[in-house]
């Protein structure tokens, strides 16, 4: 397997997680997420004045979240993986619309880490709206 094919069957993995993991979030449950972030994980959301760090933090933002969200349509935009080892960083835009009729813009990037069961687990996550909130 050349380096080329190896690169691209990662970024193929990462994008794939991603999106069954934003598919269970735009139904109201976190556990897509939750399931995929690491023990050590670190998030950064522009509704948090502070930075989440470890699982525990994480998970306590996401219950009280569940069953909210109720997104009608989204669309992941330019997914790119960018890998090397163990580690690979996923960045794209999100445009979503919810129910509500509420519409959101996102720049999204995840960084994940290659644990050795060999699982893809999220170590860093940033969310930002494309156009600031105010």
């Amino acid at each position: 397997m050349t380096q080329e094919s190896l690169k691209e069957g990662i970024s193929q993995v990462i994008i794939s997680l991603e999106k069954e993991a934003l598919e269970k979030w735009n139904n109201g449950n976190p556990d897509g997420f939750l399931d995929l972030s690491d023990e050590d994980v670190v998030y950064f959301d522009p509704f948090l004045e502070q930075k989440l760090e470890g699982w525990e933090q994480l998970k306590a933002h996401y219950e009280p979240l569940r069953g909210q969200a109720q997104v009608n349509w989204s669309e992941m935009i330019r997914p790119t993986v960018q890998s090397t080892g163990d580690m690979a960083v996923l960045t794209f835009n999100y445009n979503c619309s919810t129910l509500a009729g509420e519409h959101y813009h996102w720049n999204c990037t995840e960084v994940y880490r290659c644990n050795p069961a060999n699982e893809w687990k999220i170590i860093q996550t940033h969310w930002s709206l494309v156009k600031p909130l105010g």
